[in-house]
C-alpha cells in the first residue's frame, strides 16, 4: 500500500506524513488493553481543515482506514491502529480561534488541550467544564469523540453539555456544519449530539463551538475519611438528601489512598481506610461545605476543613489516583456507572468479586453521578502469572459489567466503547438497537473508512 502513502506525501507538506518505525509503534495505541496490535501505514499530521478533506478523499478512494486520534489519552482503544490504516493525528490544529467573554463561547481545533482552553477563558472569569483526569494533555476533540467526563460532571454535565456546534468532514471528504452558536436552537435533528461521543466512526470533527461557564469565585473543599468504602459510599446518598449540589464528589477506597501515599509520600492511609472528597464552589459555596460537614460527620466520617493548598493537593492526587501504569492485559480499569441509589451495593459487589477470583481491586469513582472506575489486576514477575490468574482476571471483569447492568448501570460512563468493549456492548444494547446504530454507520460512512471495528 505504498501508493496511499506516496499520494499523501505528495498532497501534504514536508513533515506532514511519518513512516518511522517508532512513531508508528507510538501512534498505533491509545492507554487502553492492545487486542489486536496492528501496524498503521503511516501517521498523518493535518495542520488545516483543507489537509483533512485531502486526506480523507485520498483515503475514501484507496479504500485505506482513517483512525482519528487526539493526545492518545483514551482508555478504551478508540485510536487503537487498524489493518490497512493511517493514524490521522489532529494535535497540530490546536488554535482557539475565537472567544467571546460575552457570548460565553470559545470556537477551538481539535488539537487544543483542555488546560490551554482554561487558561485563556480563565482571563474572562470563565471556564471550560468538562475536565478529564488528563486535562492537561488531552484534547478537545478526543473529549467529543468520547463525551468525556471529568471531576465536575456531577455539576456541569459531560462534554455533550457544553457542545454548542461542530464542523465536520465527512468519509466523502466533504465539510458540514452542524448546530449553533446560540444556547437554545432545536432546528431539525440534533446532529451535534449525535457525533458527540461517535469516537470519529462518523466523521472527522475539525472545528468545536463551545459554551463556557462562569469561573468560581469561591471554592471550598471538604475531605471526609471513613473506616471503610461502604460508609463513604452511603456519605454520597446523605449528602443528595440534604438537596446540596457539589462541584465536585469523588471517593476513593483503601487501595488507591495506599497507592498514592506510596506515590506521593502523603498520609491519607493514616487518616481513614476511604476518602470522600466534595467540593463545593460559587457564591453559596461555604454555605453549602458547611451543610456537607455536618451531614458527613453524621455519617460516621471524620472531617476536615482544609486550607486552600491541601484541598488543591487532594484534588490533585485524586486525577493521578489511576496510577503510573497503564491498562494492560494484566491489570484493567473499568468505567461503569450505577444509579447513585446502588453505590453502596456495587461495591460491596465488586469487593466479593475480587475476593472471589483471587484478584487485587481499587476503586476511584465519580461518586456524584455514579460512575465507578475499578480497576482489577493480578501479580506478575515479568511475563509470569500464577496459572489460573488471566482467566479469573477476565472472570472479575465480566462479573463487574454483569453486575452494574443488572442494577440499572452502563458498562462505560465516559470513556467510550472504542476497541476493548466491543464483548459487552450486546448485554446493554439489544440487537434492534445495535442495527439501528450501524444503518447510522452506513449512512455516513457507507465505505467503512472511519475509524472500523469501534464504538458499534
Amino acid at each position: 500500500m505504498g501508493s496511499i502513502v506516496d499520494e499523501l506525501e505528495a498532497i501534504l507538506a514536508p513533515g506532514q506524513v511519518d513512516t518511522g518505525e517508532v512513531p508508528l509503534r507510538r501512534y498505533a495505541v491509545d492507554q487502553a488493553p492492545v487486542i489486536d496490535f496492528q501496524l498503521p501505514l503511516a501517521v498523518v499530521f493535518p495542520e488545516s481543515v483543507a489537509d483533512v478533506q485531502s486526506v480523507v478523499k485520498a483515503c475514501a478512494d484507496s479504500g485505506v482506514a482513517i483512525v482519528p486520534r487526539g493526545a492518545g489519552t483514551g482508555v478504551s482503544g478508540g485510536a487503537h491502529a487498524t489493518a490497512n490504516c493511517i493514524i490521522l493525528s489532529l494535535e497540530r490544529m490546536d488554535r482557539i480561534l475565537a472567544l467571546s467573554p460575552d457570548d460565553e463561547t470559545a470556537v477551538v481545533e481539535p488539537g487544543v488541550v483542555n488546560a490551554v482552553l482554561n487558561e485563556a477563558a480563565a482571563e474572562h472569569g470563565l471556564m471550560y467544564a468538562p475536565d478529564p483526569a488528563s486535562f492537561r494533555s488531552s484534547t478537545i476533540g478526543g473529549n467529543v469523540a468520547t463525551n468525556a467526563g471529568g471531576l465536575r460532571c456531577a455539576k456541569y454535565g459531560v462534554t455533550r453539555d457544553s457542545v454548542l456546534a461542530l464542523d465536520v468532514v465527512l468519509a466523502d471528504g466533504s465539510l458540514i456544519h452542524t448546530g449553533h452558536q446560540t444556547f437554545k436552537g432545536v432546528a431539525g435533528y440534533d446532529l451535534t449530539g449525535l457525533f458527540v461521543g461517535s469516537e470519529g466512526t462518523l466523521g472527522i470533527v475539525v472545528g468545536i463551538t463551545v459554551r463556557l461557564k462562569y469561573l468560581p469565585r469561591e471554592v471550598h473543599t471538604v475531605a471526609a475519611f471513613y473506616p471503610d468504602f461502604r460508609l463513604a459510599a452511603a456519605g454520597v446518598l446523605a449528602v443528595g438528601r440534604a438537596r446540596v449540589q457539589p462541584a465536585i464528589m469523588e471517593l476513593l477506597d483503601g487501595g488507591t489512598l495506599a497507592q498514592l501515599d506510596d506515590i506521593h509520600g502523603s498520609d491519607l492511609t493514616a487518616r481513614g481506610k476511604s476518602l470522600l472528597l466534595v467540593q463545593t464552589d460559587g457564591f453559596g459555596a461555604a454555605a453549602e461545605a458547611e451543610v456537607v460537614r455536618r451531614v458527613l460527620r453524621d455519617g460516621g466520617a471524620t472531617v476536615t476543613t482544609e486550607a486552600s493548598a491541601e484541598a488543591e493537593r487532594l484534588v490533585e492526587l485524586r486525577r493521578h489516583s489511576r496510577g503510573t501504569e497503564v491498562d494492560d492485559e494484566y491489570r484493567v480499569g473499568e468505567d461503569v456507572a450505577v444509579p447513585r441509589s446502588r453505590l453502596v451495593d456495587y461495591v460491596a459487589a465488586l469487593e466479593a468479586m475480587a475476593a472471589g477470583q483471587q484478584v487485587h481491586l481499587k476503586v476511584v469513582a465519580h461518586a456524584g453521578d455514579g460512575n465507578l472506575h475499578p480497576t482489577f489486576w493480578i501479580d506478575r514477575q515479568g511475563p509470569d502469572v500464577e496459572p489460573g490468574a488471566m482467566d479469573r482476571l477476565q472472570v472479575a471483569l465480566d462479573e463487574s459489567i454483569t453486575a452494574a447492568l443488572a442494577m440499572g448501570g452502563t458498562i462505560t460512563g465516559e470513556h467510550g466503547i472504542g476497541q476493548y468493549k466491543l464483548r459487552w456492548l450486546g448485554q446493554e444494547q439489544p440487537e434492534a438497537v445495535r442495527e439501528l446504530q450501524r444503518r447510522i454507520k452506513d449512512l455516513f460512512d457507507p465505505a467503512g473508512v472511519l475509524n472500523p471495528g469501534k464504538a458499534i
